[in-house]
């Protein structure tokens, strides 16, 4: 035991680190934050698409649980937008902190692929089942209702935007011809 100091230290030598009077803990949280975020993806088209679904989605499913009609077709366009709603900001999140390379192991493009895709094609449904059951004669709710509808089919569209740039992602062509010239 003769070996051990008798006063140890566990501050570390990171320049303008916290001390006693919390000086720089919302500067460092802030550094922290933005060297995490991945800007380029935020100037992306990918990401773009990604905020039209979460604001048209929001849009959709808001007008729709905004009437007093529960249940029925309506409780299957709710949950469909909901689910992808949430699933969507949570895919957002990960791509844009980063998430993606410290999880290698997951197929990333394939598995933002296919869930592009199958929202493409339950959007696809929730929005035939939306715009069906717009009731033709003027209720109070059918301005709700159609607006839906066209928020629906909005949303639908993006979904399959972002399935079309997420299938150029995995297949690995980026979607230029000259790039991918090869030689014969």
């Amino acid at each position: 035991m003769a070996d051990f100091p008798s006063k140890v230290t566990t501050e570390t030598s990171v320049p303008n680190s916290q001390n006693s009077h919390g000086g720089n803990s919302i500067r460092g949280l802030a550094g922290s934050v933005s060297s995490r975020v991945d800007f380029s993806f935020i100037r992306s088209i990918p990401a773009m698409l990604m905020i039209a679904e979460i604001v048209f989605g929001l849009l959709h499913w808001a007008l729709i649980a905004g009437t007093s009609i529960v249940g029925g077709a309506y409780g299957w366009v709710l949950f469909v937008a909901i689910t992808l709603w949430i699933l969507t900001t949570i895919l957002f999140f990960i791509i844009l902190f980063g998430v993606t390379q410290k999880l290698p192991a997951v197929p990333w493009p394939l598995t933002v692929m296919v869930y592009f895709s199958a929202a493409t094609v339950l959007y696809l449904t929730a929005f035939i089942t939306n715009a069906a059951y717009v009731p033709h004669h003027m209720t109070p709710y059918y301005g709700h209702l159609a607006a839906a509808a066209f928020f629906g089919a909005a949303v639908t569209l993006v979904y399959g935007a972002s399935a079309f740039f997420s299938y150029f992602d995995w297949k690995g062509d980026g979607g230029n011809a000259a790039t991918n010239t090869v030689p014969t």
